[in-house]
């Protein structure tokens, strides 16, 4: 638990990426790891993407959080604009 300015927040280790057969294809959901609102969109559908690339910043707690590629691909979907609000475990886009 951690408290910041009166809040409590808890937090958890984010569940490991891959062990489910959902993901065979190749294909991976990026989800939202707390809630925050996009500042800024790096990456358009379609476009090419290496593992660990940058695909678009999140803001949380005056902190930003670059949510990146889990492997090489394609970004084939984009759920989310720049200024949109969103929750933990929201999916924001999807690289396959």
């Amino acid at each position: 638990h951690v408290a910041v300015g009166g809040d409590v927040f808890t937090l958890t280790l984010p569940e490991k990426r891959g062990s489910g057969g959902k993901r065979s294809d190749g294909g991976g959901a990026l989800t939202a790891q707390m809630p925050g609102q996009v500042r800024e969109i790096l990456a358009e559908v379609g476009a090419p993407v290496e593992r660990g690339q940058a695909i678009l910043l999140l803001e949380a707690m005056k902190m930003e959080i670059r949510v990146t590629a889990p492997q090489a691909g394609t970004l084939t979907r984009l759920l989310v604009s720049a200024g949109d609000v969103v929750e933990r475990g929201q999916v924001l886009a999807e690289v396959e």
